[in-house]
């Protein structure tokens, strides 16, 4: 059965609360993975996975670890696209998925913001978490959770 992957360091609180429910809920394995102790429910469907420190270190655990058919967990542009590329599927806190449609041009903006922060330019960071982005995520794991469970 698939499982869901969770690049915990910047996951949001209340996302991982909403990952914790679907866990219980439908029955499937979900592994948070950071470089420092994460506190997770009690439950035999998840779990924590402490790595040691390292710039990339929890991200390629998870790449090395999930399948095709998981479902990960970032906000990451970089993981998700390595993820995609072993045939797993990506998902944004904000309820972005991820996909080999959109990734390279996701990649390239990410890239073009790098540059321009690197030669001074201030871009800001991304809004604040709202109620639109739990709920875009939320209907997009509850899609997820349904293909995957009738496969």
């Amino acid at each position: 059965m698939a499982k869901i992957w969770i690049d915990a360091d910047a996951c949001p609180v209340v996302i991982k609360e909403i990952l914790f429910r679907a866990a219980e809920r439908t029955h499937t394995e979900t592994i948070l993975v950071a470089n420092q102790p994460v506190r997770v429910p009690p439950s035999r469907f998840i779990k924590s996975l402490q790595v040691s420190s390292g710039f990339d270190v929890a991200d390629n655990e998870i790449v090395q670890r999930c399948a095709a058919g998981d479902l990960v967990i970032t906000s990451d542009i970089p993981l998700a696209a390595e993820v995609i590329d072993k045939g797993a599927e990506a998902l944004s806190p904000r309820g972005e998925r991820h996909t080999k449609a959109n990734i390279r041009a996701r990649l390239n903006m990410r890239d073009f913001m790098d540059t321009m922060r690197a030669s001074g330019v201030h871009t800001g960071g991304p809004p604040a978490l709202n109620q639109q982005d739990r709920k875009a995520f939320a209907d997009q794991l509850d899609r997820w959770l349904a293909t995957s469970q009738r496969k």
